[in-house]
């Protein structure tokens, strides 16, 4: 009797295992997408159901990872708990330069500005001289352009008394006055000036036009071994982006509540940031080399890039997409 009891447990085991077996062999793999709490047209491509296919074809999972900024998004790609990011230019291209990661597509142009308060008597780059004004630090891409714009109005930074600060409290400091101005990225520039307390001294179009005379504000990027393994996935998700931005462009007021419903900021903010074109969006997202070697050259003559650091940047994809 115990025998024949434990070939039954045994054979309850083997029936187990295969099932388990079974099982693991079945599951969905996870792709890890870094994202940010911003209007990136991957939230688009998420919300208006463009991944289901592509996660049903590749028997995939995409999972959106959260970070507030580019370093650390950039850390999770570099030890592999993220495959891919969408992120601002600057991170994305210190990312495609320094680790095994190829910058894929221009997402966002534009992002970028310069807020004084609403009744401020500052109406020029000039206007600054002696004046306090808040940034997101040194290794941020807001840095090197508020350099440009002084050197462009005839100052330098010592002309200038500094105050850095978290990129999300630039607006806060500029709309209570506790600095005369300060340079930061969208949706934290949308929801200064959507509050009627800031106003826009000037863009980041006017500082450095890099592309369709904008700035360049959000790249999409990735890591070497995912995009070379997954070529056809990449592609697809690459189709959806551009098909997430020609529905921004074409029904803005359907992206504008998806992005209220993915990353939770305030209708009106969303609503500012595309009716005043804060953030600008192009269905032509390739990372064409002009554009780059041109963002490089700004990252290095800012100390942001080495002069040795090159970045690995693949058009095909966004072509391919665009077509």
């Amino acid at each position: 009797m115990k025998l024949l009891n434990m070939i039954r447990h045994n054979r309850g085991l083997l029936v187990a295992a295969s099932l388990f077996a079974s099982t693991v062999a079945q599951a969905t793999t996870d792709v890890n997408i870094g994202v940010q709490p911003a209007t990136q047209p991957i939230y688009i491509a998420k919300a208006a159901g463009y991944l289901q296919p592509i996660e049903e074809k590749y028997d995939v999972n995409f999972v959106f990872h959260s970070f507030s900024y580019g370093a650390p998004e950039n850390q999770a790609l570099a030890t592999g708990a993220i495959d891919l990011a969408s992120a601002g230019m600057g991170p994305a291209i210190i990312a495609s330069a320094r680790l095994p990661a190829q910058l894929l597509a221009i997402t966002i142009l534009e992002q970028t500005a310069i807020l004084v308060p609403s009744d401020s008597t500052i109406t020029s780059v000039a206007d600054l001289k002696g004046k306090k004004v808040a940034y997101p630090g040194k290794g941020s891409q807001q840095f090197p352009l508020l350099i440009k714009a002084l050197s462009d109005a005839g100052l330098d930074i010592n002309d200038i008394e500094l105050f850095k600060t978290k990129g999300s409290n630039v607006g806060q400091l500029v709309t209570q006055k506790d600095v005369d101005a300060g340079i930061t990225w969208d949706l934290h520039v949308s929801k200064a000036l959507a509050s009627g307390e800031a106003k826009v001294l000037i863009k980041a179009e006017e500082i450095l036009p890099l592309k369709s005379d904008h700035y360049i504000g959000n790249g999409f990027y990735g890591r070497t071994d995912f995009i070379d393994n997954n070529p056809e996935l990449v592609q697809d998700l690459m189709s959806s982006i551009v098909q997430a931005i020609e529905l921004i462009k074409s029904e803005p007021e359907t992206a504008i509540d998806y992005w209220q419903k993915e990353i939770g900021f305030p209708k009106d903010v969303i609503s500012f940031s595309i009716n005043q074109q804060i953030s600008v969006y192009s269905t032509d997202i390739s990372p064409d080399a002009s554009t780059v070697e041109k963002f490089t050259t700004f990252l290095q003559d800012a100390g942001i890039l080495e002069a040795n650091d090159t970045p690995k940047f693949n058009e095909t994809f966004a072509k391919n997409a665009m077509k």
